[in-house]
């Protein structure tokens, strides 16, 4: 039985979060942004694509290489039947950045699609936060069965995703006001390895900040076992008149 099997209790949302929230909030937030393993496959096929073009400077090779790892990364989850979204999510980004360097024949070229993408994530995390629908609370409020909830009954939840919005939107800028200059001045190579560099450590950053706020809040509204408990109260009724 995991934390979000466990029954749940009315609460305050107004009320601070007691310790088996934060552990939930860890565990889902663990769990939503992939984890180790997760962590690992999103790395592995740009890592391999930077050794290969680093030591022989052969584009079509490196991307070809990059492209085949992240599809066997697929290959092995299926087989273990686990779950395959990060690891669909990565495919396809490498697979768009291979796409990218075959056809303009730089190593400049597989990076340039997922700079694009993140580039625009710290746009738009920075941009819901302040119109006040900040994009973490959509992301994850499925993932603690609140959904939409936290934007109009639970102002301190919105609050928290608020504020770890605008950090990823922060954190995902700096990190690319760093590398589109290397892409437009740097070598291929240089501009490969700083982008691995900086693969991880904004992420554990972001995601820190995120529990840090979160683990604060009040505890999600569990709008999926509101609607259980509406369903079965509506069918006992329903049976009451029926006797």
């Amino acid at each position: 039985m995991t934390s979000f099997d466990k029954p749940t209790t009315p609460h305050d949302p107004a009320a601070g979060p007691s310790e088996d929230q934060k552990a939930v909030t860890q565990a889902a937030l663990f769990d939503a942004f992939g984890g180790v393993r997760g962590t690992v496959e999103t790395m592995l096929p740009g890592l391999l694509f930077v050794m290969i073009y680093t030591i022989n400077k052969n584009v079509q090779m490196s991307a070809i290489a990059a492209g085949a790892v992240a599809i066997l990364l697929v290959i092995v989850r299926l087989l273990r039947r686990d779950t395959v979204k990060h690891a669909f999510s990565g495919v396809f980004g490498v697979g768009v950045g291979v796409a990218f360097a075959l056809f303009t024949g730089t190593a400049k070229g597989f990076y340039l699609p997922g700079m694009i993408y993140g580039a625009g994530l710290g746009v738009a995390f920075t941009v819901s936060a302040l119109v006040g629908f900040p994009l973490l609370g959509v992301i994850l409020g499925p993932v603690f069965k609140e959904n939409l909830s936290w934007r109009t009954r639970n102002p301190g939840r919105k609050k928290a995703y608020t504020k770890a919005s605008l950090a990823w939107g922060i954190i995902f800028l700096a990190k690319y006001a760093i590398l589109f200059p290397l892409y437009w001045w740097g070598d291929d190579t240089q501009l490969g390895w700083v982008l691995i560099a900086l693969k991880l450590p904004p992420m554990v950053l972001a995601v820190y900040f995120t529990w840090v706020f979160l683990a604060k809040a009040p505890p999600p509204i569990d709008v999926i076992a509101e609607w259980e408990a509406k369903e079965a109260a509506e069918a006992a009724a329903s049976g009451e008149r029926k006797a």
